[in-house]
């Protein structure tokens, strides 16, 4: 996969897994990075789907509807990424914390669905419930912070809740930052998920 490594004070310390929206690529949110962990070491990713040249982490059959046979397949695809890059560059593996947007926050919730120890702590901007109906691993040790907007016209209210129910049944702790606004990214939630990092996972 396309992707950006940056070593940082720590090989044995965090690793922010950056991964971006539709249409981003692995640059976007290297200055979210900087906000959250200017010491941490980065993993940025890009998408290896296209939609109308657009980079994404998986196909949808329309908005807001997921391919899930592709959300399944790109999910194990990244999850094997992530172990070979810890191999590659000599991180920790046990120490990469996912901070997605919107597809990136899609896919990073796929992960936690799908893989027991895939992330130490996530970072979810505007994500939405990647699957339903499907029996989740032991999220005992994983700390999730959700941020969203209350009138997201993509993610609604409902399912940011739903999100933070089922996280929350399948052990992980879990926290929802609401913004009075739409989809977009703002510089508050990612100022709110700084300050839950340092409080909660670093």
């Amino acid at each position: 996969m396309k992707h950006i490594f940056k070593e940082g004070k720590n090989l044995n310390g965090p690793t922010l897994l950056l991964l971006h929206g539709t249409g981003g690529t692995e640059n976007d949110l290297l200055p979210l990075a900087d906000i959250v962990d200017t010491d941490a070491n980065i993993l940025s990713v890009r998408g290896n789907v296209s939609e109308n040249g657009m980079p994404r982490f998986f196909k949808r059959l329309a908005e807001g509807v997921f391919d899930e046979e592709d959300l399944i397949h790109r999910t194990e695809e990244l999850y094997q990424f992530i172990d070979e890059a810890a191999e590659k560059y000599g991180f920790d593996r046990n120490q990469v914390i996912a901070v997605g947007y919107s597809n990136g926050a899609n896919i990073a919730g796929s992960l936690l669905f799908h893989y027991q120890d895939s992330l130490k702590a996530a970072v979810l901007h505007h994500p939405m419930v990647p699957r339903r109906g499907i029996k989740l691993p032991d999220l005992s040790n994983v700390k999730v912070f959700i941020t969203a907007g209350i009138n997201d016209p993509l993610c609604t209210e409902q399912e940011s809740k739903d999100l933070e129910q089922i996280l929350e049944e399948n052990g992980a702790e879990v926290r929802i930052h609401w913004e009075n606004t739409g989809h977009q990214l703002t510089r508050t939630e990612v100022e709110a998920a700084k300050d839950w990092y340092e409080n909660t996972v670093k």
